[in-house]
């Protein structure tokens, strides 16, 4: 695939997951696809690498526990040859009344026409105290 290929491929996993559409999502990624989540998985349970199904159950868990889904603004998208740097923001609100509004860096590997690797790096104290502590 080319260059812009690989960005569109980029911002299309990222589309359908703002629209909703986690089966969508999940169809741009490679079988084999895996994705890595900074933080030390010991402090922050989704933290480490995954395969596609782990991550596909994690996107179910997550959609389920928002109330109108996660909607994401990318930034920037920087590509040379099958690697795509991409800068994003997420917003969506909780069932709980948390807000999760991140902002990441991700890079993703393009092979195949489809995702086969991703590098996620976040706010992981955001993450933490949105979506794993407790209230009250």
């Amino acid at each position: 695939m080319s260059t812009e290929a690989n960005k569109q491929l980029a911002r299309a996993f990222f589309d359908c997951f703002t629209a909703n559409d986690v089966a969508g999502a999940l169809a741009t990624m490679a079988e084999d696809a895996t994705w890595w989540i900074a933080g030390k998985p010991s402090q922050l349970p989704s933290a480490g690498p995954h395969s596609k199904a782990q991550m596909a159950r994690m996107f179910q868990a997550m959609s389920a526990e928002l109330k109108d889904g996660l909607k994401f603004t990318v930034k920037s998208v920087i590509a040379e040859g099958e690697q795509v740097a991409i800068e994003l923001e997420s917003y969506g609100e909780l069932r709980n009344g948390r807000v999760y509004n991140n902002e990441y860096h991700t890079v993703m590997i393009m092979r195949g026409g489809k995702i086969k690797e991703v590098r996620e790096y976040l706010d992981t104290l955001h993450v933490h105290a949105t979506w794993f502590e407790r209230s009250g």
